[in-house]
């Protein structure tokens, strides 16, 4: 049975979005999935329909979302759905929701010397087998400095600074580039790298890409539905409590 997966785009059309959406449909197909595209965050609206997916993959940047779509997905991807993004599409999608960016790990904050900027991508080796065989590579893009969550295991680091600024005041700071983590039963993939479809479609970051997302999808399997948790977001939830999302309003 084919792997069922969701790609949401949309947002700022500086990213290319509806391109870069096109680039990882392909990949997807390519690895047998059933591969749904949307332009609309109302395809986050139907909860049993997040769950039924083994992945989902978010490229919209600097959007609005409603606070019902955000805890659908958080829903699906503790149920074991993985989630599966990257650059602005995924860790700058929503700067008003904490929610959001608690899930995935993290949030852009800066990208010091814009797009152009020429650095390092340097592969971690960590107990991830993710990005095994895979070299440290250079790019010529946007260089991501984000606040990340200290629960991710980083795959891949830059080095800052690498351009002037108020910044460089600090030091150097090895900042991640691609990391995961878990929701609940959820994976969580997030690549930084992915300003243009251009970027996307190196090889080195397709095939980043195409790791992250069968990593992310194969969690579902491995778990039965009744391991899934079942979180209240606010006051008592039906079978644990969890007050700690629920605050973007």
């Amino acid at each position: 049975m084919k792997k069922k997966a969701l790609i949401v785009w949309g947002g700022w059309d500086g990213h290319e979005p509806d391109q870069i959406a096109g680039i990882f449909k392909g990949i997807l197909e390519d690895e047998n999935f059933e591969v749904e595209v949307s332009d609309t965050l109302e395809a986050y609206a139907d909860p049993e329909k997040l769950k039924s997916l083994d992945l989902i993959v978010p490229h919209w940047t600097m959007g609005e979302i409603s606070k019902k779509y955000v805890l659908n997905i958080s829903a699906a991807v503790m149920s074991g759905v993985g989630i599966a993004g990257c650059h602005g599409g995924m860790c700058d999608s929503f700067r008003n929701n904490v929610d959001w960016q608690f899930m995935t790990g993290g949030n852009w904050v800066a990208h010091p010397g814009n797009d152009g900027v020429e650095y390092m991508v340097n592969i971690k080796h960590s107990s991830s087998p993710l990005l095994e065989g895979f070299n440290d590579f250079k790019v010529v893009s946007e260089q991501y400095y984000l606040h990340v969550d200290p629960a991710v295991e980083v795959l891949a680091t830059t080095r800052f600074p690498v351009v002037d600024g108020p910044h460089k005041a600090n030091g150097a700071v090895d900042m991640p580039v691609v990391w995961t983590k878990r929701w609940g039963l959820g994976r969580v993939f997030y690549n930084a790298l992915g300003h243009k479809a251009d970027i996307v479609a190196m090889p080195e970051v397709s095939s980043i890409m195409r790791r992250g997302f069968l990593w992310a999808a194969e969690g579902k399997k491995l778990y039965s539905r009744s391991d899934a948790p079942t979180y209240g977001t606010y006051g008592n939830g039906k079978n644990k409590v969890y007050t700690g999302m629920g605050d973007s309003e």
